[in-house]
């Protein structure tokens, strides 16, 4: 006779896991040992049945009265299903904590992550992913305290959504900082796309990252006998693992069929062997599943359909059973081993048992309950994004209903920051297909769903809209608007431009012309191929003139023409006049603000450039303090906050607040390299402004490995940068030492500006670069160089302008003129707001005079700039007097 099995069918001994049970056994010591001990992270793989399950509750039992455990897991059917994992492991949790303490613990990340997590409402905007998958990074980080010690458990985290993993990923390189441990089971070669990614960063995290083997013959005898009892012998226990290829719950599911057969572990019962083993699984399962009724089959789809905590009443519902014939279905379903009760509802003993019964309802039923699924979850008042797994799952019939739960499920997806939730929704909304009257508008919100995370499938879904009847002209403007933004943010500025010259030709005078002009002469204002520039110039002044900037559009243009006369060195004065007739009451008009979608934040950008670059950088900085404000507010953490911190690092730079400047575009990289890997115009952007901040600290070596990093040489991008990208390049091939390629970079920086009729000599500041590098061999170009750049200086109006101007003429001239020039210098930039560019004066003056106190005083602003290759330079000088 067979001996019985502690536990019941659950039972599964740990046959050779000895190492990964004292990896876990280590870690989970060690993260009790003291709340200041840095979190682990165990990562377990392998095959289905492999006993990842049984190792994860291994991990629970030995974490059990010594640390807070949450635990959830990945369903095969429940993939779509944003947040679905993270939700699992932290509702608890904040469930039990009162609304107060929610909010006290998740801060300032309340109004980003709680929505991802089910316990607040959306906002009304849309948070980027990456804002959400901070904040709940953040969101755990702080709950670690709280709950310390932590374990966090994902099992089957290959079926885990892609926002999930994307937090884990992120968590996952974080644990360095935080008293956490988390074990993560999945199997491996199961995700594809993104979730495949994420998991790699988190098997590359992972200390250590296990690969789970099956039992050798000898464990398999093991627990054979264990099982069935020591008179178990040789020939039956090798017929086990030969039978089961030592997988671990196939073995344990065997041997409960030998039991329930009571045959004999004797060599004589093994040829019986397969025939058992047959029977728990594939169409074996399906077999013994359909013995046991009609009814416990129709329960048991219901409950593969609804995934995981399947509810009794909801499983009812679509088997169309009453409840008391539900609950017995339920207990035939526990007592053959398929299903287990739960706190939470029903759940499949094993995944492996769960794909089996879904995969066997035949496709038509299946779509069928999916949809009475769908209907269900609607009814219940969860709100068509809890639906739209089952309305996924729905064969396409040409149903206008089910395009509007679509569309709603992809507004509620978008309002937690799942965007590709959205996507597929809108997606299969497309396949139904909308009526003709809807079609272009669910083509539209497709394209804005992915704006902010995919400008390539914005541009094929707006395209499509646009070639489409159905948009009114708003809509259909917007939509061009959008498409040129992601058409120039995947560097396609001249497609964008063409997009908005075909859509501008189409309509009257008007509001929405106008907004189109704005927007064409924005994105002509940063190419960098542009072949009439002054007659571009020409044309924005005459539109712009008149303007008083009494709506958006007007202001736009204004904004436009302000930064247009800034690159081309017009009067300063007249700049930051432009610039303020685009304010309503020194602000940003409603409708104009950082996060507001109508009008592309370059605009933003520009208006606050405009202002820098004229010497009124109280007010830039406060407008890209602002920006960064209201991004990180509004949970926008891609390229937008990327751009705002450059723009305001840069700010810092031009007022010499050089260390605050390269922390600030160091962070502005490191968003933009969380959005793509190198090649964007925002890497180039952010790349220019931090080189020229490092070669003015005097580190080179530092701004080449930055310019290598990004690919910072030729060919040069479509659009133009502030600073400009070619003079910033010549001045650090020229601080390296490689005087040639820096002149010719210099060179042909003076021939392209010369030609598109940009003169700013504080924005492109190559002419002073040029003047230096050729003085030794060409003094008569050079000043020359010189000159001309004064007087383009003069006409700017700037101090900070005119002082560079001075300096440098005063650094290819000589004895007395050279200092009283120096002199010039130092009264023109100490009255600008440029305390680095005023530091530098300061110190020339005090070598080129021998005049110690200045040199000094040059030092000390050195020194509180951060110059330190200037301050050197002052104090060998000082050291040789």
């Amino acid at each position: 006779m067979t001996q019985g099995r502690p536990g019941g069918g659950t039972w599964a001994p740990l046959w050779e896991r000895d190492e990964e049970i004292g990896a876990a056994e280590r870690a989970v010591s060690g993260l009790c040992s003291d709340m200041t001990t840095e979190g682990g992270l165990l990562v377990f793989s392998g095959d289905a049945g492999i006993g990842k399950t049984a190792l994860m509750a291994e991990v629970r039992r030995i974490a059990h009265g010594r640390a807070t455990v949450w635990a959830a897991r990945g369903g095969e059917t429940l993939k779509s299903v944003p947040f679905n994992v993270v939700r699992q492991l932290l509702q608890p949790a904040l469930v039990a904590l009162s609304p107060d303490e929610v909010r006290e613990y998740l801060g300032d990340w309340y109004e980003i992550a709680g929505p991802a997590l089910g316990i607040a409402e959306p906002g009304g905007g849309r948070p980027e992913p990456q804002a959400v998958c901070d904040g709940l990074v953040a969101v755990v980080s702080r709950l670690s305290r709280l709950y310390w010690p932590l374990v966090l458990l994902v099992d089957d985290a290959h079926w885990a959504d892609q926002e999930t993993l994307r937090w884990l990923a992120a968590f996952a390189e974080r644990l360095d900082d935080l008293p956490v441990l988390v074990v993560v089971a999945h199997r491996p070669g199961e995700a594809n796309g993104d979730s495949a990614r994420h998991l790699a960063r988190i098997g590359a995290a992972a200390r250590p990252a296990t690969q789970l083997r099956a039992l050798t013959p000898d464990a398999a005898a093991g627990l054979t006998r264990a099982t069935l009892g020591e008179h178990a012998d040789a020939p039956f226990c090798r017929e086990v693992w030969a039978v089961t290829g030592g997988n671990p719950y196939e073995s344990v599911e065997l041997l409960a069929k030998v039991q329930d057969a009571e045959l004999e572990p004797v060599e004589s019962s093994a040829a019986e062997l397969r025939a058992l083993n047959r029977s728990a699984r594939g169409r074996g399962l399906v077999a013994r599943l359909e013995e046991l009724g009609t009814d416990v089959t129709r329960f048991a789809w219901a409950a593969a359909i609804l995934g995981s905590a399947i509810s009794v009443d909801l499983a009812a519902s679509l088997a169309g059973l009453p409840r008391d014939g539900a609950e017995q279905c339920a207990e035939r379903l526990r007592a053959a081993r398929i299903v287990t009760g739960g706190e939470e509802g029903l759940e499949f003993v094993h995944p492996l048992i769960a794909s089996a019964v879904y995969e066997s309802i035949p496709p038509a039923t299946r779509t069928a309950m999916h949809g009475r699924a769908a209907w269900a979850v609607t009814r219940s008042g969860r709100g068509a994004a809890a639906a739209s797994r089952h309305l996924l799952e729905v064969i396409p019939d040409d149903d206008p209903e089910l395009v509007e739960q679509l569309r709603e499920a992809a507004t509620e997806h978008l309002a937690v920051g799942a965007p590709d939730a959205a996507r597929s929704c809108l997606e299969r909304a497309l396949r139904e297909p909308p009526r003709p009257a809807v079609h272009a508008r669910v083509l539209y919100e497709l394209g804005c769903a992915t704006l902010l995370t995919s400008p390539v499938t914005t541009i094929g879904h707006l395209r499509e809209a646009l070639s489409m009847r159905g948009l009114s002209q708003d809509l259909r403007v917007d939509a061009v608007c959008r498409l040129s933004q992601a058409l120039v943010h995947n560097d396609q500025l001249g497609e964008g431009l063409r997009a908005i010259t075909e859509e501008a030709a189409r309509l009257p005078a008007g509001t929405d012309r106008l907004r189109l002009q704005a927007v064409h002469f924005m994105w002509e204002g940063i190419h960098a191929g542009e072949e009439d520039s002054p007659g571009r110039s020409r044309r924005l002044a005459a539109l712009a003139g008149p303007l008083s900037g009494r709506d958006n559009a007007e202001r736009a243009l204004l904004i436009l023409r302000a930064f247009d006369a800034m690159t081309r060195g017009e009067n300063a004065e007249e700049v930051v006049e432009l610039c303020d007739r685009a304010l309503v009451n020194g602000r940003l008009a409603p409708g104009l603000g950082w996060t507001d979608a109508e009008w592309s934040f370059e605009l933003r950008l520009m208006l606050g450039g405009s202002y820098a670059f004229a010497d009124r950088l109280d007010r830039a900085e406060s407008l890209f303090t602002e920006a960064v404000k209201a991004y990180e507010t509004a949970g926008w953490s891609g390229g937008h906050l990327a751009l705002a911190h450059a723009f305001l690092g840069y700010v810092y730079r031009r007022r010499g607040r050089l260390r605050d400047a390269e922390k600030s575009l160091r962070e502005s990289l490191r968003l933009a390299d969380r959005v793509g890997q190198g090649g964007l115009p925002m890497h180039w952007e952010a790349a220019s402004m931090l080189i020229d901040t490092l070669l003015a600290r005097g580190h080179a070596e530092q701004a080449s490995s930055v310019a290598d990093r990004y690919g910072f040489a030729p060919p040069n991008a479509s659009t133009i940068y502030v600073p400009d990208a070619m003079s910033v390049r010549g001045r650090l091939l020229l601080a390296l030492g490689r005087r040639e390629e820096g002149l010719n970079e210099l060179e042909a920086t003076a021939k392209a500006l010369t030609a598109r009729g940009q003169y700013n000599t504080v924005l492109a500041p190559w002419a002073y670069d040029l003047a230096r590098a050729l003085a030794d061999e060409d003094p008569r170009r050079a000043a020359d160089v010189v000159t001309d750049a004064r007087v383009q200086a003069e006409r700017f109006g700037t101090d900070t302008a005119i002082g560079e101007a001075l300096r440098c003429e005063a650094a290819l001239a000589s004895g007395p003129r050279s200092v009283a020039l120096y002199a010039k210098a130092v009264t023109y930039l100490e009255a600008s707001p440029c305390a680095y560019e005023h530091a530098v004066a300061r110190v020339e003056y005090g070598i080129a005079s021998g005049d110690v106190e200045e040199l000094e005083r040059g030092l000390a602003l050195a020194r509180s700039c951060g110059a330190d290759g200037l301050a050197a330079r002052a104090e060998r000088f000082l050291a040789g007097v």
